[in-house]
């Protein structure tokens, strides 16, 4: 085999080919969805993405006679650390062809962590626990939806050899949303519209920073004390609410409240990965077109995706706080039925969040992808 070159992206040119570095890994993958170039290097970038305003990090490619055959990140964040304790380090954006790729990668990144007085590296975690997180290691067979992982079935076993224990599972559920739900689902709703201090409205378009700015709000008290969560900041929200207000459409993004105060949310975008399929990562010359013809067209909503969902602390033990869940998700199920949706994933959940993943069967949710976090001492 042919000398392996490890070297760090240092300008826009290398940052594309770590981009691209998934053509080789994927290109016998029937399934999986080159994410758009556009969209890549808005996120990667250090310079455009608010993560790097709090963090620091590295990004790696590996080469083999000029081919780029792997890559990988890693990462320290002062908030993560703060929350989750000291020495805590993180690795994410791996792709590999072979495992002496992998094991160089993985050195390489580890050696930086360590250089920085990390102690252990995580992940993957691409970039946080706000972005892409997991190693696919359940669900190969299914295509991956808008900011899900896909990956290799070989992967799991390479970090084993290399050390990586498993440090928590993170499952992803879908829902045929041409059902109709179960009569007790229909009792639940029902009984939840009885209780008049419970009221389920659309997000108010006139007034999307603020009730963007409540959401993030919502969302960082109920995920405060999840395994692996770091709030938003004020930056990464503002850009998070810019990201989504193209795609944010009233009848699936909906507000709970309890007695007069905003207490719950659901955000359900489109499957943009389903609508970018065939395009190769490319928007020119005529992707653009197929795109915005894909996602205005009356199949817009064909496959859904929750990437948002929370109930703040003080409910989510309480009666009201196990009703409203399900009150949201049967409040968006007429509208993207309208327009054509037959599948929306929600996930991720934690493995042992039992009160989620319980709802969620109550509603006919399946369990169909399983992504992992691995962790490892830095020796």
């Amino acid at each position: 085999m042919s000398e392996l070159i490890i070297r760090p992206v240092v300008t826009k040119a290398d940052l594309r080919t770590f981009i691209r570095v998934t053509e080789t890994v994927y290109k016998d993958d029937p399934v999986f969805i080159q994410p758009l170039m556009l969209e890549r290097m808005e996120s990667l970038s250090k310079d455009k993405n608010p993560f790097f305003l709090h963090a620091e990090g590295e990004y790696w490619i590996a080469e083999r006679d000029g081919v780029a055959v792997g890559r990988i990140s890693a990462q320290v964040d002062p908030n993560l650390q703060e929350k989750w304790g000291p020495g805590l380090g993180h690795f994410g954006l791996f792709e590999a062809t072979d495992f002496e790729a992998a094991e160089a990668l993985f050195k390489t990144a580890a050696d930086w962590l360590k250089a920085k007085g990390m102690t252990r590296i995580q992940g993957p975690w691409s970039l946080s626990a706000n972005q892409e997180c997991g190693m696919l290691v359940d669900g190969f067979d299914t295509p991956p939806v808008v900011m899900m992982p896909h990956g290799r079935p070989e992967y799991d076993g390479w970090l084993k050899k290399l050390g990586f224990e498993k440090a928590k599972d993170l499952l992803a559920w879908y829902l045929d949303i041409r059902d109709e739900p179960e009569e007790r689902i229909g009792r639940i709703v029902e009984m939840g519209k009885r209780n008049k201090k419970i009221k389920i409205r659309e997000i108010d378009m006139k007034r999307f920073d603020e009730e963007l700015a409540l959401i993030l709000d919502i969302f960082n008290d109920a995920w405060a004390d999840n395994w692996g969560f770091t709030p938003f900041t004020d930056a990464e929200a503002t850009h998070t609410a810019a990201s989504l207000k193209p795609i944010v459409k009233p009848y699936r993004t909906l507000i709970a409240e309890y007695d007069g105060e905003p207490v719950g949310f659901m955000v359900t975008i489109p499957d943009v990965n389903h609508h970018i399929r065939d395009l190769k990562g490319k928007l020119l010359p005529f992707g653009i077109f197929k795109l915005l013809a894909r996602m205005l067209g009356k199949k817009s909503d064909e496959r859904v995706r929750v990437p948002l969902m929370g109930i703040r602390k003080s409910l989510q033990k309480s009666k009201v706080g196990g009703i409203i869940p399900i009150m949201l998700i049967e409040a968006t199920r007429p509208g993207v039925r309208k327009r054509g949706a037959n599948f929306a994933e929600l996930g991720w959940i934690l493995e042992d969040n039992d009160g989620m993943n319980n709802m969620l069967r109550e509603v006919a949710c399946v369990h169909y992808k399983t992504m992992r976090i691995y962790e490892k001492p830095i020796g």
